[in-house]
């Protein structure tokens, strides 16, 4: 039954037009109007189903990660469009000065929304035999 099912994930946030303002504009993602919500359909395949929710509360954990060739670049391609990453200096996760986590998994770095959501740039960890 559901080994052939289509599929697409959500999340909430706490204002539709600063998000729609944010993925389109900033993230250059096609965000549409969808009933109850925005739609995002990426290029590579899959979607996402953005709705509002009065008492959203952001995510704790990363919702979305977009895998990318080169973090590096992509860091500083989204900072030039105003996109703030998340500095950690934690046991299980540090980031260096420009927010990007090496060496202990694949190479990612994280930035939120602007309902707070925690979203992700990542490379692909390549195949270590």
């Amino acid at each position: 039954m559901l080994e052939n099912a289509a599929t697409f994930s959500s999340f909430s946030v706490d204002d539709l037009q600063r998000a729609k303002d944010f993925y389109n504009g900033v993230l250059k993602l096609a965000a549409r109007e969808a009933p109850e919500g925005l739609a995002l359909q990426y290029p590579g395949g899959g979607r996402t189903f953005i709705y509002s929710k009065k008492n959203h509360e952001p995510a704790t954990f990363t919702v979305l990660n977009f895998v990318v060739d080169n973090v590096d670049a992509a860091v500083k391609e989204l900072k030039s469009r105003g996109v703030r990453f998340e500095i950690y200096d934690g046991p299980d996760v540090k980031t260096d000065e420009q927010g990007v986590a090496r060496g202990n998994g694949p190479t990612i770095a994280w930035f939120k929304d602007p309902a707070g959501n925690i979203l992700s740039v990542v490379e692909e960890m390549k195949n270590r035999s």
